[in-house]
């Protein structure tokens, strides 16, 4: 489910720190508090070679990270990157102090994710959204579904909800005027065609497309699959509201939030440098946010 990225800085007295600060466990079996790192609390100073730790989906979240290592590294901060293929182990690793924040997450997930699981999570900045998008399953386009046609969806209430507002905005289904940000397979009101919705993990829609006609998939697993958001068969439209209700964000644990490593990567993320960078490399499939 993880995978850890480590990098440190040219110097052999940063490499050490880093690897320091990486080890998780004081020998005892209880988490250790990393040497140096940023999880001391609300207002810490970044002090010289402190390193940060961040989990992220490996597309586009963890690949943004790593444009980022050497701006922090000027400022003598070595961000080491873990990369998780889930969205609940990044969030209850935050929660725990495993790692000082996580970059993977729309706000409304996280918002549903805390009211869930009772975790004490907060964003400390929005910095990019990911447009959903329809992909071709067994079906090349949305003219060609068959009645009965088998469609894929997110299981998770927030983007699995998304995912039927996108339906319903392509005239596929309908939902009650009240549906919100979350509505549920159980409160579609129309289905003319009578599609079959199947819910899976969101990480499995790109390797379920075979045996489905079409999926409506999250932009990282989409990026990380290799689907280009130009050939889906529609996207999500960028009305303002989808952007606001949607802005992935840089979440830590409550009173971490004026930590000052951490608001040294949030500051690193909204660059010019980067944003330049997200708006050449993923051509519209991620949009950098004011």
């Amino acid at each position: 489910m993880m995978k850890k990225k480590v990098f440190a800085l040219a110097l052999a007295c940063a490499v050490s720190l880093s690897l320091l600060a990486g080890c998780g466990n004081d020998g005892s079996g209880n988490s250790a508090a990393p040497t140096g790192s940023a999880a001391g609390g609300e207002n810490s100073a970044p002090a010289e070679n402190v390193t940060i730790t961040v989990g992220a989906s490996p597309a586009p979240h963890a690949e943004i990270l790593e444009q980022v290592v050497p701006i922090l590294a000027e400022q003598g901060i070595t961000l080491e990157i873990q990369e998780f293929t889930d969205y609940i182990v990044p969030n209850n690793a935050v929660e725990s102090g495993e790692i000082d924040a996580n970059y993977f997450q729309h706000i409304t997930y996280l918002n549903n994710f805390n009211t869930e699981h009772g975790t004490h999570l907060a964003s400390v900045g929005e910095i990019h959204y990911e447009p959903f998008g329809i992909y071709a399953g067994r079906v090349s386009s949305l003219e060609e579904l068959p009645d009965g046609a088998v469609i894929g969806i997110p299981n998770d209430p927030t983007n699995g909800g998304r995912a039927l507002l996108l339906l319903q905005e392509q005239g596929l289904i309908t939902l009650p005027e009240d549906a919100g940000l979350e509505p549920t397979v159980l409160d579609i009101v129309e289905n003319p065609h009578n599609y079959q919705i199947e819910e899976l993990e969101a990480a499995q829609l790109p390797r379920s497309l075979s045996s489905l006609d079409i999926a409506v998939i999250n932009g990282n697993y989409a990026i990380d699959a290799g689907l280009n958001v130009a050939d889906a068969l529609a996207i999500e439209s960028n009305d303002g509201a989808a952007a606001t209700a949607y802005a992935n964000v840089v979440a830590v644990r409550e009173g971490n939030e004026n930590n000052e490593a951490i608001q040294a990567l949030v500051d690193a993320l909204r660059s010019e440098e980067i944003r330049t960078w997200i708006e050449q490399e993923y051509q519209g499939a991620v949009v950098p946010l004011d």
